[in-house]
């Protein structure tokens, strides 16, 4: 039976070494343009560079080291399913209600704002504030550090579980690619379209989306087309995997260590949401490096030879993502073939997916954090006058030593990334000792990939070429 722990053994390393071949491009900075117009309030980091490379290789090697010496499986399980379980019917209800107002009042008070309010203000509209700074930074974060808050807030599934839905059966081979597909899609209108700075701009978008997704949910159920469909919902759920509090089956709410769900074969389920994993990580990829100098002259390049701009970013963003999808399938396609294990290349690549979320969450506090307090005050101003904002609001500068926040969210959500492989390799490897050795080249591989990430974290930005502001 040794042949077969070996191939077990290959089949694992290899794709543990394609999940962090995908996450080294994630460290790009600047999760997107909304963050690169805040280039100049981010933490810089006081110290050499090559210091804090250093510092950041040693702090992921050492938590490679020490995690291969807990090899008791038993041991490892009990952490990962040790949960607390607490309910009260009462004060869900009540929360449930009360979120769910909330939801459909701001999506409501967005659209008017959007419409009636004052067009040209960029970070001081209501609406662009809600949309970046609350859903996409301040509930995301809340996703991965607390738990999803988005199924008692989500708006477009309050009003449709009040509409009439016709419940036709859902194509179980269509999985979440919908989801896929318009992230990538949103991904595309972010850059191409004036969204953070034209009101009128993100309204619109944000109209359409309500369209489709209430046609979704009107075709198929509110629940499947919002648990499969919906990439709002898909993306809560995957970085709410992250967070430590969750309702499980019976609906009674469980707390657990961070990030150990995802050693649980529930998280991911299917290749299309392996899929829209992959996208998380590449969202962060794509919209650093517009803004970086290579990425810059790429576009300028392309565009100097009489592509469009639009088809170029485009071009870009699909070709990349094509090629993210093809290396993570082939390294588990490779390893099936070359490895003889009762182990499809499927289910492999499945099971080593889950990290892929701990790292995305990593490089999203990096990105967002700072973001979102810099720009707290003037949510609050916006708030206060949504029809009529404060045209200078105040905006919060960070202090030299937040890049320190910036470099720990990407450590943690490395450290959080090796322990889940490493619980996975022991839940799929029969021997300890050759998951052990399994993991040497791992250790390798990711001080390589936290120096290059923290690196380029480091350079500047610039704003993207060709797009409107």
């Amino acid at each position: 039976m040794r042949w077969r722990s070996v191939a077990v053994r290959r089949t694992g390393l290899v794709l543990i070494l394609s999940l962090l071949t995908l996450s080294v491009a994630a460290g790009i900075t600047s999760a997107s343009n909304v963050v690169t117009g805040l280039s100049e309030s981010r933490g810089d980091v006081s110290v050499p560079t090559w210091l804090y490379l250093a510092t950041g290789a040693g702090v992921v090697g050492a938590s490679a080291l020490l995690t291969m010496m807990v090899t008791d499986q038993e041991f490892v399980a009990d952490i990962h399913h040790q949960s607390v379980g607490f309910s009260s019917d009462t004060v869900v209800r009540a929360v449930t209600i009360i979120g769910r107002a909330i939801g459909v009042l701001a999506l409501v008070g967005l659209l008017i704002v959007g419409v009636y309010g004052p067009q040209g203000i960029g970070l001081t509209s209501l609406t662009v504030l809600v949309t970046f700074v609350v859903v996409r930074a301040i509930l995301t974060m809340t996703a991965y550090t607390v738990g999803n808050p988005w199924p008692i807030l989500n708006p477009w599934r309050t009003i449709a579980t009040a509409l009439p839905s016709r419940n036709s059966p859902y194509p179980s081979w269509l999985g979440s690619w919908p989801a896929v597909a318009a992230l990538l899609l949103f991904v595309w209108v972010e850059v191409m379209l004036p969204v953070i700075s034209s009101p009128l701009h993100l309204t619109a978008v944000i109209g359409v989306y309500t369209l489709l997704t209430l046609t979704g949910a009107a075709l198929f159920s509110p629940e499947t087309w919002f648990r499969r469909g919906d990439p709002l919902s898909v993306w809560f759920r995957l970085y709410g995997a992250v967070g430590p509090l969750y309702r499980d089956d019976t609906g009674t709410l469980r707390l657990r260590w961070p990030g150990t769900r995802l050693g649980d074969d529930d998280v991911i389920t299917d290749l299309s949401v392996v899929a829209f994993a992959i996208v998380l990580v590449w969202e962060l990829t794509y919209s650093g490096f517009i803004v970086t100098p290579p990425g810059i002259w790429t576009i300028e390049t392309l565009v100097g030879i009489g592509l469009s701009p639009a088809l170029v970013y485009l071009l870009l963003l699909l070709v990349g993502y094509a090629g993210f999808c093809w290396m993570y399938w082939r390294a588990a396609k490779w390893t099936r073939s070359r490895a003889d294990t009762f182990l499809s290349r499927r289910y492999l690549a499945i099971r080593y997916a889950p990290p892929l979320l701990a790292i995305a969450a990593g490089y999203h506090v990096a990105h967002y954090l700072g973001f979102a307090i810099s720009l707290w005050p003037t949510l609050l101003s916006a708030l206060s006058a949504p029809l009529n904002p404060d045209p200078n609001p105040t905006q919060l500068a960070l202090t030299p030593w937040f890049g320190y926040v910036e470099i720990a969210g990407i450590l943690i959500g490395h450290v959080i990334a090796v322990w889940i492989a490493h619980a996975v390799s022991l839940e799929l490897f029969p021997g300890k000792l050759q998951a052990i050795r399994s993991q040497y080249p791992f250790i390798i591989v990711m001080i390589m990939f936290t120096m290059v990430s923290l690196y380029l974290v480091s350079l500047p930005a610039f704003e993207p070429p060709y797009v409107q502001s």
